[in-house]
């Protein structure tokens, strides 16, 4: 009998464990189907991402370019606002940018007034005829100085 039964024992550990293994592959597959489930809901986020990222390229580009037709028509203002400045010398591709040229172009053209009034100061020629100063008649004869008698 205790052959029979050391037999029956090696029979039980040598057999493998059926119900065991059936419940290991059976939470496998439920692991599986979960992680297949999670996959799917991930691929669906990631796709609602990228379509989302190139809504939001789109809308960037657009006002991207808002921005540079909105420069542009202010540093049009700007020029208009300022005819005694060159428009060359306003430039930029920011509202700040072209703020600043306007401040630089300023200082340049004040500095250049400032050039030229200094050297038109310096080179001032009166208007109008000169003034008139009497004749230095010493130095002209007796029949010279009864012309210019008869003349007046």
């Amino acid at each position: 009998m205790e052959n029979e039964q050391e037999n029956t024992i090696e029979e039980k550990q040598e057999e493998p464990d059926l119900e065991g293994l059936q419940r290991e592959i059976e939470a496998g597959k439920a692991a599986v189907a979960e992680m297949k489930s999670a996959l799917s809901a991930k691929e669906t986020e990631i796709s609602a991402l990228n379509k989302s990222l190139e809504e939001t390229g789109a809308v960037k580009e657009n006002v991207s370019k808002s921005l540079t037709a909105a420069v542009g028509a202010y540093r049009e203002l700007v020029v208009r606002g300022n005819p005694g400045l060159l428009a060359e010398m306003i430039s930029g591709d920011s509202i700040e940018k072209v703020d600043a040229s306007l401040q630089s172009a300023r200082a340049i053209m004040a500095r250049a007034r400032q050039v030229v009034e200094a050297e038109a100061e310096r080179v001032r020629v009166p208007a109008g005829a000169p003034q008139r100063a009497p004749q230095d008649l010493a130095a002209l004869t007796a029949r010279e100085k009864i012309q210019i008698g008869l003349r007046e």
